[in-house]
């Protein structure tokens, strides 16, 4: 299991906690989303002194200050996992950038948006995250078929976990059969597990021996059909050509319910070949206390028959699982509207504490 710090800031950047986290606790990635940057950017004065010369250089458009402060936090962290990117040949040291989420249900703008950010961010350890909606399916086949790594997230379903698989092979395939490489292109599928427990125990009874289990469960399926998939002659055909897997990324796995242990959602999921990525608390107290001794298992005929007992409960995981990917979207939809008025409330202020004549300068007429 690789472990990925589910944060990014300037703070963290600029303090070296970075670096010490990447030193200390074996932290080889970093994933970061519009809720994480909110709470960077709106939450630290780190950022003025860029927020200063963007204004001077007349640059007023919200999301232009917003990818041009956290784009410069993405390559400062591809930087400094770099080393790790070089050691593991590829395979791991990268940092996600997520696309803006107002694009959630528009592919064509998706795809145009994840290649002028790949550009600009011009790191080969970086990954585009793309929500996994129909829009966002399309999107991911067709930016892997252009060459760039991309981090499919907020997937629920097993479904949509298969849909993410299949575009993401039918992207290699496209860019294989054109005639261009597909050596070096990274993908890796951010599967959600504690949100699920959160949304389905309310519903079970107190004493349920469903409680506290249907996450995991739900994951060790996503994972048994990862190795299946990922064992097959399609994808034989692909590796040979030096084609990567789509890794498992085990994503929310900090716990919602305090009567659960606090890293339950990473040691119960340790296994070959899967990432988990962890807010800073948890990461601490995996550090502090938790178990690899045991591997989540391949065989999912258990896990099976723990989601097949919802019905008999009167739960639809179909439906509840569409649901939490809807409101994930909707979720970061509101963080990143919450972005874009802070920063907006920012610059006012900048601009309150300059005199006169370089206010004009900074705002222009």
């Amino acid at each position: 299991m690789c472990v990925w710090l589910d944060d990014l800031s300037r703070e963290l950047l600029e303090s070296g906690e970075f670096r010490r986290l990447i030193q200390g606790f074996a932290v080889t990635g970093a994933t970061s989303n519009p809720t994480i940057f909110a709470k960077a950017i709106t939450g630290s004065d780190r950022y003025d002194d860029q927020l200063q010369t963007l204004l001077a250089s007349g640059t007023r458009d919200r999301q232009e200050i917003f990818f041009a402060l956290a784009l410069e936090d993405v390559r400062r962290a591809a930087d400094l996992l770099h080393p790790i990117y070089q050691v593991s040949e590829g395979w791991d040291g990268y940092v996600s950038f997520e696309c803006t989420p107002d694009l959630a249900d528009d592919a064509q703008s998706t795809v145009e948006q994840a290649v002028v950010v790949w550009d600009r961010l011009d790191r080969p350890n970086v990954m585009i995250k793309v929500a996994a909606t129909d829009a966002g399916i399309e999107a991911i086949e067709e930016l892997t078929a252009r060459g760039v790594n991309v981090n499919v997230t907020l997937l629920f379903s097993l479904s949509r976990y298969e849909q993410a698989i299949g575009a993401y092979l039918d992207g290699l395939e496209r860019r294989a059969a054109s005639g261009q490489p597909i050596a070096g292109i990274t993908s890796v599928a951010s599967f959600f597990v504690s949100r699920v427990d959160a949304a389905v125990d309310p519903q079970l009874a107190p004493g349920s021996a469903l409680r506290g289990r249907i996450a995991i469960a739900n994951a060790q399926r996503a994972y048994a059909r990862y190795l299946a998939t990922f064992g097959t002659s399609r994808w034989r055909r692909l590796e040979a050509l030096g084609a990567r897997p789509q890794r498992p990324l085990w994503a929310s796995v900090a716990t919602k319910d305090d009567s659960y242990s606090d890293v339950r959602y990473v040691q119960e999921l340790v296994a070959p070949h899967v990432i988990s990525t962890m807010p800073l608390k948890t990461l601490r107290a995996f550090g502090s206390h938790g178990d690899i001794g045991s591997s989540l298992g391949s065989d999912a005929r258990v896990a099976e028959g723990l989601i097949h007992q919802l019905a008999a409960v009167g739960i639809d995981f179909v439906s509840l699982t569409d649901a939490l990917e809807r409101q994930g979207v909707e979720a970061f939809r509101d963080s990143y509207r919450q972005l874009l008025s802070s920063i907006e409330e920012r610059i006012a202020s900048l601009s309150a504490e300059v005199p006169g004549e370089l206010v004009a300068q900074r705002v222009g007429p």
